[in-house]
């Protein structure tokens, strides 16, 4: 009887790979984790329960089988799991680097709930899709037939790109429309190369791009080509544009030179990783190096800002944060990597203001914690006479994202949005009230992971194909 190959999570400890030291990862923008090892991939995936209700699956947005391709690690069948991690996930490397494990999978895994650590499924996944790359087992799109319809997609972000994957697969003619000079939206200029490294997303476009996927980048819709225009140019239009109109601050002195917006920082220093030339770095406006730097905010993007800080040779770093570590809607292991590098997090603290112009301080009022609001968290309540001022040459907002007024931006005020400015879609396929027009991801949830992005660009994608399926069979009766 061969041996079994799971269940060891009560011999064997919950191992990540090896995390470069503080010291040395501060200095660069390279990823900070190792790669597992073979036998320390197999070993982690064996520590797997192969529970009979697996709710690291169910609390996966994309209901990826882990505990199946747990087990095909830990047998040593490699292939095998990545074909499985495949079947469900577009960009499962992708995933494995950036999807707040903490807070889905691994948060919720059986084991972790019985006192023994969650299996490492991050690590994992993201070293089953590295071998595959280097195994030659991700082979670029060859769909069985090429069929006549073309699908428009406004956006080459996580959810257009999932959706140009799916409808390609299928023979679908595909042409992706994005502002930028580089497809791959916020995962090539808002995520730092610390925690995805650009030539990941760059060979994923690069697979799309030699399977037949056409991009045409720095094309902004409204300016270089109406909505019309692609609405008569394809068969349907996927929108897919994410949402990058950043949440603001007010007080006095908030006009002030030195406070920037999260998105315009994250996308120089980007931009400078890639080698490009950004006069506003260059002269200092969206450079920490030497500044003492206050990052406001609680979420993932203020967690890039101030890592990013760090390794541009920062003074000091600080992250203001309204309520407590408990309730901040980070990652926790991104804070802990935060505070490894020396970021500062100052908890129970709102800007009421700003000093100076160019800025050279924020007016800090002390905060504590209420009742529950409708989300759950405890709201923050103002202390009187708590009011402080942190020093800083450079405040970045990190606030979050609300779209964009498309039906103003994109000539067309029939294009139906919610009261949040938000494409209104149906939430299973995307479908708009607007013939033929679909809508994905965060220009339909508002601001959300990219896990979720790239479950909407395939669930909109397949509706697209079922819509173009039923007008053949009406065309045919």
């Amino acid at each position: 009887m061969a041996r079994q190959p799971m269940l060891k999570f009560v011999d064997i400890g919950r191992d990540m790979p090896t995390k470069r030291p503080a010291d040395e990862r501060r200095r660069d923008f390279n990823e900070i984790y190792a790669e597992f090892s073979d036998e320390k991939a197999a070993e982690q995936a064996s520590r797997c329960s192969q529970c009979g209700v697996p709710y690291c699956q169910s609390h996966c947005p994309l209901s990826n089988n882990i505990p199946d391709w747990l087990r095909m690690t830990a047998m040593g069948r490699l292939r095998e799991a990545y074909e499985i991690s495949q079947a469900t996930n577009t960009f499962p490397e992708i995933c494995g680097r950036i999807c707040p494990q903490d807070r889905l999978c691994e948060g919720n895994c059986v084991i972790e709930q019985a006192g023994h650590g969650t299996v490492t499924i991050g690590a994992v996944e993201k070293y089953i899709t590295d071998t595959a790359w280097e195994q030659g087992w991700v082979e670029d799109i060859a769909p069985i037939a090429e069929r006549e319809e073309s699908v428009g997609i406004i956006g080459a972000g996580p959810a257009g790109l999932a959706a140009a994957d799916a409808l390609r697969r299928a023979g679908v003619q595909v042409t992706l429309y994005d502002r930028h000079d580089r497809a791959g939206g916020l995962l090539t200029y808002g995520i730092p190369g610390f925690k995805l490294d650009k030539s990941v997303v760059m060979r994923r476009i690069g697979q799309l791009e030699r399977s037949g996927v056409k991009f045409v980048l720095n094309c902004n819709v409204g300016e270089d080509i109406t909505f019309q225009e692609l609405r008569g140019r394809h068969d349907a239009v996927l929108i897919a544009t994410g949402v990058y109109k950043s949440r603001d601050l007010g007080g006095p002195g908030a006009g002030a030179r030195g406070i920037v917006r999260a998105i315009d920082y994250l996308t120089a220093s980007n931009r400078v990783n890639f080698g490009d030339t950004v006069e506003e770095y260059e002269n200092g406006t969206l450079n920490a190096k030497g500044k003492k730097v206050v990052v406001i905010g609680g979420g993932d993007t203020a967690m890039d800002c101030v890592r990013t800080a760090i390794r541009q040779g920062a003074t000091s770093v600080k992250c203001l944060y309204r309520r407590d570590r408990k309730n901040m809607p980070g990652s926790q292991r991104e804070v802990a990597n935060a505070e490894e590098e020396g970021v500062e997090f100052v908890w129970l603290a709102a800007p009421k203001g700003f000093a100076g112009d160019p800025v050279t301080g924020v007016l800090v009022q002390r905060m504590r914690l209420g009742r529950p609001d409708s989300s759950g968290r405890q709201s923050p309540e103002p202390i009187e006479g708590s009011d402080y001022v942190e020093e800083a040459d450079l405040v970045i907002k990190a606030l979050g994202f609300e779209p964009e007024n498309l039906p103003e931006a994109w000539q067309e005020p029939d294009l139906p949005v919610t009261r949040w400015g938000t494409v209104n879609a149906e939430f299973d396929t995307g479908a708009t009230m607007l013939a033929d027009v679909f809508a994905a991801g965060d220009i339909v949830r508002g601001a959300s992971l990219v896990v979720w992005a790239i479950k909407d660009g395939r669930d909109a994608a397949g509706a697209i194909l079922r819509k173009f399926d039923s007008a053949r069979r009406v065309a045919a009766e």
